[in-house]
């Protein structure tokens, strides 16, 4: 008999038994959901359509021979079949959301409301811009808003996302290399060891060769390690601060030194920006570019499931480059009129010392992520904004504290940022390794954590709670971490060898799925009832 919180009886007694089998393959709220080709028929239509009218062919040979084989299903079947998966989706709002480096944190619903008002939700990016004033108002006011709390002259809103926005700040280094002559010389670019994998491709793509700097034994880069990498080939470094092994780089003004004095640009990545909000500012560490999630650090986690927004922050030397479109006053203003608009070419920055490298994308950014995140800046304040960022660590620390003495930390047990980094270390000789941890998390009802990254540490397992967590939250998933780490220590690994035995999937060959996948659904052979 096991007993609820309140000491009643919530199972019969008698001891334990096996579920029966159910017909239906459901397991009472747990619905087994075919795909929608199992439940629809191909051969019929969900809704009446006129026919459509002969035109003539312009496919060039290509028509379709066949029907499309689309299944057919009601209303009520369609929406039955989707909300049902979405059931079967961890999401924040289900519970953690321990992911390292991705920063899941609530999302308020008063900025889902602020984002679907009329003006900001039907908003089209070739309106006029005297009928969007209230729209490019609040770009403009979120504009200075990140670099009030970066501590840099300008800003680039346009860039979609974390890897667009890298993409953006390398091209206004190269173009203020090749404004002072040397773009043809400086070829290579520092990247750390540690570093997110989008750092050395963004760099490649912009066709510079990649030197990799690597950690000291304490996860962080050494001002040494750079200086013996730097001369005058090098355009510049990419480095994460706080990094991504969750260590606050404490040398990064001793690195931003000696690359400028190499004649180099320092571009951070921040990913990880939200531990630092309020707390210091990347221009004060001597940094020329760095991009901002503002789909983690300001509320939405990782878009939502939706697009991101990656503006780039840039200092005096790098502000000159920023990419169009940029947001000015309307020199088409009639008199008594102030309106802003986009400058959409160079030569509408006339008599500035404005010299953009081009157009990085076609249009001004991501509407539905500005209005979010100025919602979340203007309901916290600046006092709001440092405490989230201390919470953040305070959370991080806290798990760190809580599980030390169980989990290894290849870094030694110091404080961490915002995320903490364990390895496999406490796993050896147990016979479970790293993934079975994670699949063990899922039956525990928790999505796992970043798992085998950074590359820098072996059977990595990176923990990034948020600020959202309560510690009530917290001290259940820490108690759930111990028991997994007793169990498998304990030799108990038929717990973790086979699962998650309790997900609505079992465990996938994902080998096999990613070299031969099914692409193509194929109707099962039709099994005929036996005679009688």
């Amino acid at each position: 008999m096991t007993m609820n919180s309140q000491g009643r009886p919530s199972a019969p007694a008698g001891g334990e038994t096996a579920a029966p089998q159910t017909f239906t393959g459901n397991r009472a709220l747990m619905i087994e959901e075919p795909l929608l080709f199992e439940i629809g028929q191909t051969d019929n239509c969900g809704v009446d359509l006129p026919e459509a009218p002969q035109v003539k062919d312009r496919l060039g040979g290509l028509k379709r021979k066949a029907t499309a084989g689309l299944p057919a299903l009601s209303e009520p079947e369609a929406m039955r079949h989707y909300v049902r998966l979405s059931q079967k989706n961890y999401a924040i709002d289900s519970g953690l959301y321990p992911l390292g480096s991705c920063t899941m944190k609530h999302n308020p619903r008063l900025n889902e409301k602020m984002a679907r008002l009329p003006g900001f939700a039907d908003v089209h990016p070739l309106q006029p811009a005297s009928t969007v004033q209230g729209a490019i108002e609040l770009i403009d006011r979120l504009a200075d808003w990140l670099k009030e709390l970066t501590g840099m002259a300008a800003v680039a809103m346009s860039p979609k996302a974390g890897a667009h926005g890298e993409l953006c700040g390398m091209m206004a280094i190269k173009a203020a290399l090749e404004a002072r002559g040397e773009g043809g010389k400086r070829t290579v670019v520092l990247v750390p060891e540690s570093a997110h994998g989008t750092n050395p491709a963004t760099a490649a793509l912009l066709r510079y060769s990649v030197k990799a700097i690597p950690a000291r034994r304490d996860g962080t880069v050494d001002p040494a390690s750079v200086k013996e990498l730097l001369d005058e080939t090098v355009a510049g470094i990419m480095l994460t601060n706080p990094n991504t092994c969750g260590l606050f780089e404490r040398d990064i003004i001793a690195i931003a030194d000696a690359v400028h004095e190499a004649g180099a640009y320092f571009y951070c990545d921040g990913a990880n920006f939200n531990a630092i909000v309020g707390k210091a500012r990347p221009g004060d560490l001597g940094i020329d570019a760095m991009h901002i999630n503002l789909h983690k650090t300001f509320s939405t986690p990782h878009g939502g499931g939706g697009p991101g927004a990656g503006p780039v922050v840039l200092s005096e030397a790098l502000a000159p480059f920023a990419p169009l479109p940029i947001i000015a006053m309307d020199k088409s203003s009639r008199p008594g009129e102030s309106l802003l608009a986009f400058a959409e070419t160079a030569g509408e920055l006339a008599g500035s010392a404005a010299r953009p490298f081009g157009r990085l994308t076609a249009f001004h950014g991501q509407m539905g992520m500005f209005v979010r995140a100025l919602a979340y800046m203007l309901s916290h304040g600046s006092d709001g904004m440092r405490q989230a960022s201390e919470d953040a660590v305070l959370n991080a620390n806290y798990v760190r504290a809580r599980l030390a003495d169980v989990m290894s930390l290849p870094f030694g047990n110091r404080p961490c940022m915002h995320e903490v980094l364990f390895d496999d270390t406490f796993l050896k000789d147990t016979g479970v390794t790293t993934l079975d941890f994670a699949k063990a998390m899922i039956d525990e009802g928790y999505h796992p954590m970043t798992m085998y990254f950074p590359l820098v540490v072996h059977g990595a397992m990176l923990i990034e709670p948020t600020e959202s967590e309560s510690k009530a939250s917290l001290d259940l998933f820490i108690a759930t971490m111990r028991d997994l780490v007793m169990d498998a220590r304990a030799g108990n690994t038929q717990r973790f060898s086979g699962a998650p035995y309790h997900a609505p999937r079992r465990r996938l060959d994902e080998t096999r799925a990613a070299r031969a996948p099914r692409l193509v659904y194929t109707p099962p052979e039709p099994v005929g009832e036996a005679a009688e």
